[in-house]
């Protein structure tokens, strides 16, 4: 039980990270109960490390060191550990302190009017054996979270400047810092808020660190597969089914076979070295491949933690949702990933490597492309699909539950592998959207294209069975848009996934979505004309070839085509007409020649072939994608298309204006000023609250007065002045001109009283609760939203008031901060983007005026994290100006920002 003089443990300070070298490690709050293990961490540090930490020669801790290290009140003294098994690698400490660098209290503040202390003295410790991995900059971004949740605001340390190594820790982090030098020693001081810059280094720490984590599973220097059996092939189970493939694809490390059955004095299975544990292992193994019962993983993982295993590959599957989060934890306390369970394996074609883990019959070609899927199934279509196609891959990746390395754990090792150029991937959920959209944006616009199939996702949510990751209750269709938003492909189908990344990882992108098409065959021509036509491209006149056309005939056109400027790609149809000379291999020479002889530019070329034997695997091997259909063909080019135009955009990103009339001050100052009820989020923000709220960032709403009855209706309107709208606020009827809940243009007292009068005979529960408001200026009734996901963050909506938003889901979506050009995609992005811009005759709208209503509503609910709902209907955006006719606001408590807080792995 806690005595009433400990204080409550924070357990949501512990958290598993990455290091620089791709181990893990555990960070947790030291306790009492550490005394032994802070003992034993100490006598291994060596004397050198302890004077740079105490300044004098420390050979050994007191019972009073230990003591005042291992006890903590979490407030004004915590100490961090970053352990792997029972051992601490590394601490850190701060002790609150007042500006003359005396020991302070939170609990106890200053008398008279002094300030409470925010500021606090910092102090690392690192094991001599794990410097260099890390510990040190990921226990500063922990510890500075910490310190930040307690109310310091600024760190001090007093570092020897001899001890370079902890200096760069201090000066690398990007906080805003000023350093001094006296008394011998350097002294610096952190402001602790983040930074752009800050935050830069932590991402790009995490990128290396977890793209070195994968990097360790899909290029180890030696594998073991556990549960491999002595009979050849699929009779030996799973595991002798890997140990088959990792031989016959000719990997380059050593090779063990671990079966616990295997005879006492027998050393091999079929030539491999065999061992009963891998504990028996002599050698050192980076890969572990768990190919036995479920029931079995927990006591193999043991093994391997204790043998210094890098990383697991676990095949077994029958695990229960607890039995799997009690896996990770188990494997990231040694240090270790993991793949999987139910993982169906890897591969990596690199020379040096040549990996299949997997039961795939033979590693793919060396090729462009990295896959990563989910499901064996899956993974099995997706080779079967690039086999067809004659391509090749760098890297796959089959993660089954993806327990703890996920799809974004891939992203992060692609986006610097020098040898993939696309990335495949089938997800079946998205556990973290947020930063899957920030990894898939980095990656696309650094010229490695990101395509997508999600599985489920029109399933309402429902994950496949043994996954635990969360399940996001963001609408499909806003996922689909900020997922497109952040330059990721989305396909439908496996086949198509391929079909695209086959293009890309080939042909350039091409430069517009003008499309020549030619070939031998005016009816497939006409199929790719018309596939043009349903991929919003533009399809050039189609050039007929000859039916007995031959390679030359190709050569000309194709070389004519290429030359054309007014040329954005090409599509070559080929069918087996008797044409002399027609084969595979003279019409891929034929084409690949006239592809390098063409002048200036280069554009992607396509071909869709019928019946042409073995014309795919020709056609690959010259990185030309060739496809049995014309609508395959150019369904991939024209994904090829949108993702140029997202390129282009990309490179130009605009800016967030800066609007001088903005009063943040103002607005926060109302947002504090709302009732518990409203703050809570249990009912929304008073409408003048709401009102003078949008007021502060330039949001104006016109005025609406309450008339209950005929005579304040009148009342009401003199004061606003005829003509005037009455208008039915109740729920059912408010917005439904439909329903008779609107009228408009009343311009007498007559017609005022007559409208009131209809409006109090509809009958809606609670009455009709009418309003009356100034006309506004005819135009286009539009909605404007935002709402804060906490999957993904604040997002921004646009669409037409009415059926096209209410019934054809017409809507567009922006993550925030959005910018002016953001804000004018957002305009133009909805299908009913032609009713703001002059359709059939109608005067065109002020988009100028509604740009500027975005982003101001994007800057307030940026500013403003309490704000989790805006919504402003109807907007009526006129030939000059617009009009917010009506306005609702939402509080909730802000979520915490995960773009903020500390590197972690997720824990589900």
């Amino acid at each position: 039980m806690r005595t009433p003089e400990q204080p409550v443990y924070p357990a949501h300070w512990e958290a598993d990270v990455v290091l620089r070298d791709g181990g893990t490690a555990r960070i947790r709050p030291i306790t009492p109960a550490d005394a032994q293990r802070l003992v034993r961490f100490y006598e291994r540090v060596s004397d050198e490390a302890k004077y740079y930490r105490f300044f004098a020669p420390h050979p050994r801790l007191s019972d009073k060191d230990v003591h005042r290290f291992t006890h903590h009140d979490y407030d004004d003294r915590v100490g961090l550990a970053a352990t792997v098994g029972d051992d601490f690698l590394a601490t850190v400490r701060y002790d609150r302190v007042d500006r003359h660098g005396s020991p302070a209290s939170r609990s106890h503040p200053p008398a008279g009017d002094a300030p409470v202390a925010d500021r606090a003295e910092v102090a690392f410790l690192v094991e001599d054996a794990h410097q260099g991995r890390g510990l040190a900059s990921v226990l500063l971004e922990h510890i500075a979270a910490v310190a930040r949740e307690r109310g310091i605001r600024r760190f001090e340390a007093e570092v020897l400047p001899a001890n370079s190594k902890m200096i760069k820790v201090f000066t690398d982090a990007g906080y805003s810092q000023r350093r001094s030098f006296a008394g011998g020693s350097v002294h610096l001081t952190l402001d602790l808020e983040p930074t752009a810059a800050s935050l830069a280094v932590m991402r790009a720490r995490e990128q290396r660190a977890e793209a070195r984590s994968l990097q360790r599973l899909l290029a180890p220097r030696s594998v073991a597969v556990v549960g491999a059996g002595r009979a050849p092939g699929g009779a030996g189970g799973a595991g002798r089914l890997v140990l088959d493939r990792l031989r016959a694809g000719g990997f380059a490390g050593p090779l063990y076979a671990v079966n616990r059955a295997l005879p006492e004095g027998s050393t091999e299975i079929d030539g491999l070295p065999a061992h009963r544990s891998l504990r028996e292992i002599p050698g050192p193994v980076d890969l572990a491949v768990l190919a036995v019962p479920a029931d079995r993983v927990d006591q193999v993982l043991t093994d391997c933690g204790e043998h210094g295993v890098q990383g697991l590959l676990v095949l077994s599957t029958g695990h229960t949702e607890q039995a799997q989060r009690a896996l990770v934890r188990r494997a990231r306390a040694y240090g270790m990933r993991l793949i999987g369970p139910g993982a169906f394996g890897v591969l990596n074609t690199a020379p040096g490597v040549r990996l299949n883990a997997s039961p795939a019959p033979y590693l793919p070609p060396p090729g462009r492309i990295g896959v990563f899927t989910q499901s064996a199934a899956i993974a099995i279509t997706v080779l079967e699909e690039l086999e067809g196609s004659g391509a090749g891959l760098s890297s796959f990746i089959s993660a089954g539950n993806r327990a703890d390395l996920s799809g974004n754990d891939a992203l992060q090792f692609w986006d610097e592998d020098p040898d993939t150029d696309v990335v495949l991937m089938y997800l079946e959920s998205l556990g973290n959207p947020r930063k899957f959209t920030r990894l898939a944006r980095r990656t696309a616009a650094a010229g490695k294209p990101v395509v997508v199939v999600r599985g489920g996702r029109h399933s309402g949510g429902a994950l496949p069975p043994g996954h635990v990751v969360p399940v996001t209750s963001t609408p499909e269709d806003t996922a689909a848009a900020l997922i497109r938003q952040a330059g990721v492909i989305e396909a439908d189908t496996v086949t198509e996934l391929v079909d695209t990344g086959v293009l890309l990882a080939g042909q350039p992108l091409p430069p517009g979505h003008r499309i020549a098409v030619l070939g031998n065959a005016e009816a497939l021509g006409l199929v790719a004309h018309d596939a043009c036509r349903a991929q919003d491209l533009s399809p050039l006149p189609t050039t007929a070839l000859p039916p007995g056309a031959g390679p030359g005939d190709y050569r000309r056109a194709l070389g004519a085509a290429l030359a054309d400027p007014d040329t954005d790609a090409v599509v070559v149809t080929a069918v087996p007409t008797g044409g002399a000379g027609l084969t595979a291999s003279a019409l891929t020479d034929a084409l690949h020649a006239a592809i390098t002889a063409a002048p200036g530019r280069r554009i992607p070329v396509v071909v869709a072939h019928l019946a042409i034997d073995g014309l795919a695997t020709a056609l690959s091997a010259r990185g030309i994608p060739g496809y049995p259909s014309a609508e395959r063909a150019v369904r991939a080019l024209a994904h090829a298309v949108r993702h140029a135009r997202w390129r282009a955009d990309a490179a130009v990103p605009g800016s967030v204006p800066a609007f001088d009339d903005i009063d943040a001050h103002a607005a926060t100052r109302i947002i504090a000023a709302a009732s518990a009820g409203e703050a809570a989020g249990r009912h929304p923000l008073a409408t003048d609250r709401a009102q003078r709220l949008l007021a502060t960032y330039g949001i104006t709403v016109l005025p609406a007065l309450a008339a209950p009855g005929p005579d304040a209706a009148v009342r009401a309107a003199r004061r606003l002045g005829y003509p005037v709208a009455l208008k039915a606020t109740a729920p059912g009827l408010r917005h439904r001109a439909d329903l008779d809940g609107v009228r408009l243009g009343l311009a007498t007292e007559g017609e005022l009283r007559r409208a009131h009068a209809e409006l109090a005979a509809l009958g809606s529960h609670g009455g009709p609760r009418p309003v009356v408001q100034a006309m506004a200026p005819r135009g286009v009734d539009t909605v404007v939203r935002a709402v804060a996901d906490p999957a993904i963050g604040a997002v921004l909506s646009f669409g037409l008031a009415g059926p096209a938003s209410e019934l054809l889901g017409d809507i567009a979506h922006r993550l925030l901060p959005v910018t002016d050009r953001d804000a004018a995609a957002l305009v133009r992005s909805i299908r009913a983007a032609p009713m703001l811009f002059g359709w059939r005759g109608a005067s065109p709208v002020d988009t100028v005026a509604l740009e500027e209503l975005l982003l101001r509503l994007g800057r307030l609910v940026e500013d403003h994290p309490e704000i989790a709902a805006v919504t402003l209907e109807p907007v009526v955006v006129a030939p000059r100006g617009l009009s917010v006719l009506a306005a609702t606001v939402a509080l909730a408590p802000p979520p915490p920002s995960p773009d903020l807080a500390p590197r972690r792995l997720p824990a589900y």
